[in-house]
């Protein structure tokens, strides 16, 4: 029975690993430097792909195929090979954006469980212009904003609980709408290439 066995019945996540004297800091050390494995992972991730595309061979070649697959493929690079790769490699990432919702955060698998921050995701890419590093800065305004959203439903704000449920998905409109000015995909976003 599951009232004889309490401890089987709770969430498992990842524990948290503060940081010594990073997570001590007022207001953010909690917030960055307070978190577990799988987000300081993705911190690294961030740092490493900002390097790789804008400093390394490699990300040249992928902003080429970006940008224009004709004339990267003039050179010799393999455009579509290019691109299954990078898919293949921004899938795996994105997986272990999803995998925080089971394994790091202790929520249980179920149906909208992620309540649409693919689309927030999306945005903040937008946001960001299309590079890691403002990515992330996006991701953590919007993130300010759902947690802001939490906290005033628990402090028993008046507003009403409809909008503070719509809080983070208007501030990803607003910004994306009003802070972002033209931010230019890669030219060849979304067009096959055929040789």
């Amino acid at each position: 029975m599951m009232t004889d066995n309490g401890n089987l019945n709770q969430a498992m996540g990842l524990p948290d690993l503060p940081i010594p004297l990073l997570s001590t800091i007022p207001v953010i050390g909690p917030v960055l430097f307070d978190q577990n494995l799988l987000v300081y992972a993705m911190y690294a991730v961030v740092i490493v792909f900002q390097i790789m595309l804008f400093k390394s061979r490699w990300g040249l070649r992928v902003r080429a195929v970006g940008e224009h697959p004709k004339a990267a493929d003039t050179v010799g690079i393999k455009v579509n090979r290019t691109r299954v790769r990078n898919t293949i490699l921004g899938g795996a990432i994105a997986g272990l954006g999803g995998a925080f919702f089971t394994v790091a955060s202790g929520l249980a698998f179920g149906k909208e469980m992620t309540s649409g921050k693919g689309y927030i995701a999306l945005a903040a890419m937008i946001l960001g212009r299309w590079s890691p590093r403002g990515a992330l800065a996006a991701a953590l305004l919007f993130g300010f904003a759902d947690a802001l959203r939490v906290q005033l439903g628990i402090i028993g704000s008046d507003i009403p609980s409809q909008f503070l449920a719509m809080f983070p998905y208007l501030a990803t409109i607003f910004a994306v709408a009003g802070l972002v000015g033209h931010s230019r995909p890669p030219a060849a976003e979304g067009t096959p290439y055929k040789k």
